[in-house]
């Protein structure tokens, strides 16, 4: 699927915070970046607020591995092929 001239190779713009302690964002980075099939990813935080955004197929994976350091909140999970229709994501 082709999006604003950018072939879209995974469906799902994924962003959540993680709310925690001794969180690590290399740590977290190197998880996803290893473990997980996607794009686009950015962590950025501290050790107790930690911001994603990735591109993904498999956005509950994501969301598994992040529950499962902290708390998750303000959860965003977008549809770029519906998007790229034109469609609400």
């Amino acid at each position: 699927m082709e999006y604003e001239g950018e072939e879209l190779n995974y469906r799902y713009d994924t962003q959540l915070l993680i709310d925690g302690h001794d969180l690590d964002e290399d740590k977290i980075k190197d998880y996803i970046n290893n473990e997980l099939v996607g794009d686009c990813l950015l962590v950025v935080g501290d050790s107790e607020l930690i911001k994603i955004h990735f591109h993904t197929n498999e956005p509950w994976k994501l969301l598994e591995y992040c529950a499962g350091i902290g708390q998750i909140y303000d959860i965003v999970v977008e549809d770029m092929f519906r998007q790229a229709e034109g469609l609400q994501g």
